[in-house]
């Protein structure tokens, strides 16, 4: 018999656990939250341990930064329609012969033939498939890369770190700002600057995160084709075709110049590595494609299986890479943002009946298109509420500049204004009145 509670006396555990139940966090979780709360002397902060527990879950997050591709809320927003209903799938069965099948056949066929390419596999992202693309076809052997190119992109992934996990070693060439054909020339040669008795694969590396700009020089993909070893460009950000044919528009203006996958390979690379998480507007993935027989070797490597997506990314990723070859850019959540008019998202702001509407520059984010800014509308509210939005249900997350609480429209979908002038109400709501 359980001994009749005194009054100072700490409620047990699964009492003060199930005091909880009803907040949606599972009963584990909330007996975390009550043994954090007694050890710490507070019975009474469970709840609101339980409920912090609740929000550090992944959930549905509003994005009123104005920066499409935002790392800290999953890059490219995936649209309801992407995600396979059925619990199983085809993803290793022939259904024609009813025997195995490949995880590779489907989505990265789709890709191949968006991008143009012979053949193409999908990994992790596209970090991974840099390192497996060195791994199986530079191991032991030198790869030449631009000085100007030695980049290093979120989370401290470096070029030369990459090269020498993968097991090759790096063949440094030209300068910073300037890099010649020459250059390239002699270190497959082995002469001149080169490091090693003679590159076996020329890696370029597009620089999505920053700009080199006054006494620049560099060599063309074009022009780098015939030096007799395989060509391998990291396109990084995951444009498939320079002409946007999903676009009714073609391509917006401040895509000017961003590499893309089918010129890449038309313009004679043996192999592109990409995001598809970018401006892909799909799923975190990356994608090795380009020739037949060197994406055959990538794919037979060891790497391959450790490196390779489950079942969901390919399934979201199949539907986005469907989209595309219908031609379909509306149905993909960051084109279909990218493309809105200021004039559009005015209105949606003068609608929403809350806070001053004021003219905003989103950004594509991401790592990508750096110094790029693209014009919008959205609203702003006086003072610094940034944390009283964050709270809300769903969160919503805004930017704060000169004094002012801004919420960048065209990374709202217009389904979540209603929530967005509701918070946003509440909040002036709160506020003091002005002096007389």
């Amino acid at each position: 018999m359980t001994a009749p509670r005194g009054p100072d006396r700490p409620p047990s555990v699964d009492a003060l656990a199930r005091s909880l139940t009803g907040t949606g966090v599972p009963h584990p979780l909330l007996v975390d939250a009550a043994r954090a709360a007694i050890a710490a002397g507070d019975p009474g902060s469970a709840p609101a341990r339980a409920a912090a527990i609740g929000r550090s879950l992944l959930q549905p997050v509003v994005n009123a930064t104005g920066v499409l591709l935002h790392t800290n809320l999953g890059r490219a927003p995936l649209g309801d329609h992407v995600l396979p209903a059925p619990a199983y799938s085809n993803l290793e069965l022939d259904l024609d012969t009813g025997g195995r099948g490949s995880r590779q056949d489907r989505t990265a066929a789709l890709l191949a033939r968006a991008a143009g390419a012979e053949a193409a596999i999908v990994v992790n992202n596209c970090a991974a498939a840099v390192v497996l693309v060195l791994a199986a076809l530079a191991a032991g052997h030198g790869v030449a890369v631009s000085r100007g190119e030695l980049i290093e992109i979120g989370g401290g992934f470096r070029i030369p770190d990459v090269l020498e996990q993968s097991g090759a070693t790096l063949v440094e060439v030209g300068t910073t700002n300037r890099t010649r054909f020459d250059d390239y020339r002699r270190a497959v040669e082995g002469g001149g600057w080169a490091a090693a008795p003679g590159a076996a694969l020329v890696l370029k590396v597009h620089p999505s995160n920053y700009r080199i700009s006054g006494f620049t020089e560099d060599v063309a993909v074009a022009d780098l084709a015939g030096l007799g070893v395989p060509l391998v460009v990291d396109i990084g950000s995951g444009l498939l075709d320079a002409g946007c044919p999903w676009l009714a528009d073609g391509p917006p203006s401040w895509l000017h110049g961003e590499p893309a996958a089918r010129q890449t390979l038309r313009a004679g690379a043996d192999l592109v590595t990409f995001s598809c998480d970018k401006l892909l507007g799909g799923p975190q993935a990356g994608v090795i494609a380009g020739d037949a027989e060197l994406v055959d070797r990538c794919a037979r490597h060891p790497l391959a299986r450790a490196l390779r997506p489950g079942g969901l990314v390919l399934g979201a990723l199949q539907e986005t890479a469907l989209a595309h070859l219908r031609r379909d850019g509306g149905s993909i959540p960051f084109w279909r943002m990218a493309t809105l008019t200021s004039g559009e998202l005015r209105v949606r702001a003068e609608a929403l009946g809350v806070g001053e509407v004021v003219a905003c520059a989103s950004v594509p984010g991401g790592g990508t298109l750096p110094g790029v800014q693209i014009p919008s509308c959205g609203v702003a509210v006086p003072g610094d509420h940034a944390a009283e939005l964050r709270s809300a249900t769903p969160p919503i997350v805004a930017r704060v500049a000169d004094g002012l609480t801004v919420c960048d429209l065209r990374t709202v979908h217009p389904a979540e204004d209603g929530h967005l002038a509701a918070t946003l109400a509440t909040i002036r709501s709160r506020e003091p009145e002005p002096r007389p």
